[in-house]
């Protein structure tokens, strides 16, 4: 299986550590969050100088804040210090994180099409470019431009029922191959479900109040980041994430969280049947 996960360190020691643990253990990707470290883009080319062949991709970098050529500079510049291509993953953010900024979200849609339309026409097939794509345009222009897309709180009934038909009818339609789609999600190996869904609710109830993740949680039947999670035991888990690739994903972003006090146990747990699912 295609699984990856979340990236990042509170070090640069740390990044470069967690990089090299991830390769070891087969995990097939790193995802690093937009505001990691300050910079993603910095973080990963210290990890791809330190790694292989593990993929290292942003979830995501926003495309309001950077100029396309500029966004295109930067990552080649990456690629080049890791040796190897990384992967991109963009989208708009939200609304009221833009506005914010002092900058227009208006006319959002039309902003991301033309924004992706350039940048792929810069990068070509040099860097893979995932787009952050929840809504039916999105996906459209996902399918139309770039290699697929990078979701995040799209549990399996939200992609097999909503992502899966209209990222891969734009990608037909354009002629072009079918797209990746990797599907992220927390996740945590516990045996107390109730209590590894309130833990998901306390880390991840932000994401709940925002209008972009409420449709796409409505999509998957749910409507909180908490019932989104995949929680449970070693079996549950793996049917669950087993689910995801039924529905149409081609990659799993594992964001693993704590449950209990043993909060460095947990995350142990969790990870290890990670990566005994990424070595099948």
């Amino acid at each position: 299986m295609r699984i990856g996960i979340s990236g990042g360190g509170n070090t640069t020691e740390r990044v470069i550590e967690q990089a090299t643990e991830a390769e070891s253990d087969g995990f097939t990707s790193l995802w690093y969050a937009g505001g990691t470290g300050g910079d993603p883009l910095v973080l990963m080319a210290l990890a791809g100088r330190s790694t292989k062949s593990i993929e290292l991709g942003t979830s995501v970098l926003q495309t309001y804040t950077c100029h396309p050529v500029l966004q295109a500079n930067r990552v080649k510049a990456v690629a080049s210090a890791m040796g190897r291509p990384m992967t991109l993953g963009i989208g708009p953010s939200h609304q009221m994180v833009i506005e914010r900024l002092g900058l227009s979200y208006e006319g959002v849609g039309q902003h991301v099409e033309d924004y992706i339309e350039t940048l792929t026409g810069l990068l070509g097939d040099e860097i893979p470019v995932l787009v952050a794509a929840l809504g039916p345009r999105l996906l459209r222009v996902a399918g139309q431009y770039a290699r697929g897309t990078i979701l995040w709180m799209a549990n399996a009934q939200a992609v097999e029922s909503h992502v899966a038909p209209r990222i891969s009818a734009a990608a037909e339609k354009a002629g072009r191959p079918a797209p990746r789609i990797v599907a992220g999600l927390p996740v945590a190996v516990h045996d107390d479900v109730d209590a590894a869904r309130a833990a998901a609710g306390e880390q991840f109830s932000a994401y709940g109040t925002l209008p972009n993740y409420q449709r796409i949680l409505s999509h998957g039947g749910v409507t909180s980041p908490a019932e989104a999670a995949l929680v449970g035991d070693e079996d549950a888990v793996t049917e669950q994430v087993e689910a995801l690739f039924a529905a149409g994903a081609t990659d799993v972003w594992a964001a693993p969280f704590p449950v209990g006090e043993d909060r460095s146990g947990s995350r142990r747990r969790t990870r290890a049947l990670l990566a005994q699912l990424a070595a099948s």
